[in-house]
Formats: structure tokens, C-alpha cells, sequence
């Protein structure tokens, strides 16, 4: 059972994955309105009569979106009956079928009633959020198939709330981001890092599309340097634990192909590929950063316990 736990849970976050890109995808190519303001039919239709680029766009992330959504809750369903005597399984099998509910539920309202940037900019939000956790469900059954070794790891109290800072941090990063590309930001600052290089301090006639890009391109910058400060100090306290070891320096490349992908957008005025590869690599950084969560919660077990090493 474990075997196939393992297999499905590889599914579910692929899956998962694809429903992040399906949704970066339809806001990248405009075609959140593919269906009008029908959902969950489309213009009114089971099968619309005529189609267009939009429409395949949208029908397509729904798909996606369903066939996610019945195989995360096969996926929870199983756990929670077959290992839900792990500690953290039953939370995760919840968690990662309500988020999956309300990520959809978001959707459609944005689809029937409409809503503001601010709010759709959220949207991503708790996409990362629902793939996190099937994410570290995943990891918990590898784990159980003796696939990682975390048992005797004990993260550092200061190194904990580090990592509890960062995620937060992380989270206020994509919201920007989000902004970014609902509020149609990406392409008003034709230079890089700066919105103008041969005048960067000038924000006098910035308009507020210039101060959503660059606030977020300032918080990116102080995510990568975080990010790259927290890996050294990881790997010099934790250097002979392959999990954390390798893990953060996975995590800080994470980081650096986010920045490059960044500055690759607007280089390549949006392109398409690009676009969709930065919202992916987010998406990995986030769902390692939750993994460390995970361990800083049961080192902090340990340590209530008396039980830390």
C-alpha cells in the first residue's frame, strides 16, 4: 500500500503543479474570461458549440483543476486511513483537500462575479499554499518508505524561527508578484534591476503600476539575500544531515533561477515559457521552505519533549 500511497502522492504533485501553471497560464494569456460568466459550465454549455484560444485555455486548466481535485482527495482519503497514525497526515490530508476547495471556489467567483486585482492576486497565494500540502504529504509517505532520514535531525530554536520568518516573508513576495501580473505591471519598467538604470532613485513620476513592479522586485532582492544568508548558516550547522544540507542548497538555486527568470521576463518582453517557468520555480521554492516548516515543527516537539539530540 505504501507503494502505491507513494505513486499517487507523486501524481497528486504533479498534478498540483500543473494547476499552478493551468492558473499563471490564464492570466498570462488573458483568458480567465474564456468562458464568460459561466462556471462551471461554459457559456452556458456542457460543450461549447465554437471555441477559441481563450476558451481552450480555461476549459483546460478546469480540467486540470478536476481531475487534480479527485485524485488529491483519493489521495487524502487513503492516507488518512492507511498512515493517518503519523503525526502530521491527517492535517495534511485536510489541508490539502480545503485548500483545493477554496482555491476553486476562488476561481469561480472570479469567473461569476469578478473581482478586484487584490484579491485575485491572493489567488496564487493559496494555490501555493494547497500544493504545499500535498507536497509534504508526499514527503511523509517517501519518508515512511525509509526513502529520507530526518529521524534524529533537531533544528536550532533561532534556526526554526528563521524559517518560520522566511515562509511568511516568502508568502508576501508572491502576493507582489501576483499584483504584479494582474495589475498588467509586468512590462512598465523597461530596464532591470532597476525600472530605469541610468536614473533608479528618480520615483518622482512613477505611476502606480512603476511602484507594484519595483516594490516587488525590492522585495525579491531581500528574499534572495535572506535566502542565500539562511543556506550558509544551514549548512555550516547542519552539514552532516543530506536533507538539510542538499535541501537549502536546492532551495537558495530555487531562489537564483527565481531572480534570473525575473530578469529573463523582462529581457524577453514577457515571453510566454519564461513566464510560466518563474510562477513554477516559485512554486518548488515554496513547497521546500514548507518541508523545513514541517522539520522546525517536530524539532520543536522534541525539544517540549526533552527528546531533542
Amino acid at each position: 500500500m505504501i507503494k502505491f500511497l507513494r505513486t499517487l502522492s507523486v501524481i497528486a504533485t504533479i498534478l498540483m503543479l500543473f494547476l499552478l501553471l493551468g492558473g499563471a497560464l490564464v492570466t498570462k494569456t488573458g483568458s480567465a474570461d474564456g468562458c464568460g460568466d459561466s462556471w462551471p459550465l461554459c457559456e452556458g454549455q456542457l460543450i461549447p458549440s465554437q471555441f477559441n484560444f481563450e476558451m481552450i485555455i480555461e476549459l483546460s486548466h478546469r480540467a486540470v483543476s478536476g481531475l487534480a481535485g479527485v485524485v488529491v482527495l483519493t489521495l487524502a482519503i487513503l492516507a488518512w486511513i492507511k498512515i493517518g497514525h503519523v503525526r502530521e497526515v491527517k492535517f495534511l490530508a485536510f489541508s490539502s483537500v480545503f485548500f483545493i476547495i477554496v482555491q476553486a471556489l476562488i476561481g469561480a467567483a472570479a469567473v461569476v462575479w469578478g473581482q478586484s486585482d487584490f484579491v485575485l492576486a491572493a489567488h496564487f497565494g493559496i494555490s501555493l499554499i494547497s500544493f504545499a500540502a500535498v507536497f509534504l504529504l508526499m514527503l511523509l509517505i517517501f519518508e515512511l518508505d525509509k526513502k529520507l532520514h530526518t529521524e534524529t535531525l533537531f533544528i536550532k530554536k533561532k534556526h526554526r524561527w528563521h524559517i518560520y520568518a522566511l515562509s511568511i516573508y516568502t508568502m508576501l513576495v508572491v502576493y507582489t508578484g501576483a499584483l504584479v501580473r494582474h495589475t498588467e505591471s509586468n512590462l512598465v519598467c523597461g530596464d532591470w534591476p532597476f525600472c530605469t538604470n541610468t536614473s533608479p532613485l528618480s520615483f518622482s513620476n512613477y505611476d502606480f503600476n512603476q511602484w507594484v513592479q519595483m516594490g516587488h522586485r525590492l522585495a525579491a532582492a531581500i528574499l534572495f539575500i535572506w535566502t542565500f544568508i539562511l543556506m550558509i548558516n544551514m549548512i555550516k550547522n547542519y552539514r552532516f544531515n543530506k536533507v538539510m544540507y542538499w535541501g537549502w542548497i536546492i532551495t537558495f538555486t530555487l531562489i537564483f533561477l527565481q531572480v534570473l527568470f525575473g530578469a529573463l521576463i523582462i529581457f524577453t518582453l514577457l515571453n510566454l515559457g519564461v513566464a510560466l517557468m518563474h510562477a513554477l520555480v516559485i512554486s518548488c521554492y515554496f513547497g521546500m521552505l514548507s518541508y523545513f516548516i514541517l522539520l522546525s515543527n517536530r524539532s520543536a516537539k522534541k525539544e517540549k519533549t526533552g527528546t531533542a539530540k
